[in-house]
């Protein structure tokens, strides 16, 4: 008799959720897979990455890339997120996510929005961001497959990965006021953010990133995600969030 076959997939959890989040979130690169015009064959390339506001990946690629001639003739790809550590590359956590690509207008809101966060996490990016050449593609996700390692795969769906809501909204408008402030006046909190809440080693931590869910922080070319004790309902409660997040995390120092 055949023994049924064992089913690898697991079932989707919040800890599942949140390691798909933190892949996407932390991501500086990935590897961009569109289908090649004319024969129809995969084209596989390396892309810098960001996030908008809600979690949707964020790319800036140049007209005279093959990759990008392909996304405008189909908007159908594929992004692989997660980068490997020491050892065995595919004992790291990697994340897949089939997407269509959305070139935004230049000008629009939403392209203002996407070069600010793109340029908060990929600094050197602004080199080139304003070259005619060069355009914001949000890649909006669909299904998404996660393998936290061996033994350890997750199907996701765009609703595990993105956040809605009208906070989504009004922390886009508030946003980048937020950063300045912590960056130029709580940088100390930053690191206790950094060391209690993401168990990160190292100082010169700034904040990339604010959204419902939680913070961007990097130091070098080192990102570090924390998520909030629960996810915003309104961009008003970030302040008292992060002072409270500050509060825990020097109360946790001092006692060691």
């Amino acid at each position: 008799m055949t023994e049924p076959k064992k089913d690898v997939i697991r079932e989707t959890d919040a800890e599942a959720v949140r390691l798909a989040k933190t892949l996407v979130r932390t991501a500086r690169f990935g590897a961009l897979a569109v289908i090649e015009p004319g024969t129809g064959s995969p084209l596989a390339s390396r892309v810098g990455v960001a996030t908008d506001i809600d979690g949707a990946p964020l790319i800036l690629i140049s007209m005279l890339s093959a990759h990008t001639g392909a996304l405008l003739a189909d908007p159908r790809c594929s992004l692989l997120l997660g980068e490997p550590g020491k050892g065995d590359p595919l004992a790291h956590p990697r994340i897949s996510l089939a997407c269509r690509a959305l070139r935004l207008e230049r000008g629009s809101a939403d392209q203002m929005r996407a070069e600010r966060r793109y340029l908060n996490r990929n600094p050197k990016a602004k080199l080139y961001a304003g070259l005619g050449d060069f355009s914001f593609f949000r890649l909006e996700p669909g299904p998404a497959s996660l393998n936290g390692g061996f033994g350890k795969a997750y199907l996701l769906d765009k609703g595990d990965l993105i956040t809605g809501g009208a906070v989504v909204e009004e922390l886009g408008g508030s946003e980048q006021a937020a950063l300045d402030h912590m960056n130029a006046d709580h940088r100390d909190a930053l690191g206790l953010y950094a060391r209690h809440f993401g168990r990160a080693e190292g100082d010169g931590w700034i904040a990339t990133g604010f959204d419902a869910d939680g913070m961007d922080l990097t130091a070098s070319d080192v990102t570090c995600r924390i998520f909030f004790p629960q996810p915003l309902r309104s961009a008003g409660e970030l302040r008292s969030v992060l002072v409270e997040m500050a509060k825990t995390a020097r109360s946790a120092e001092q006692e060691r």
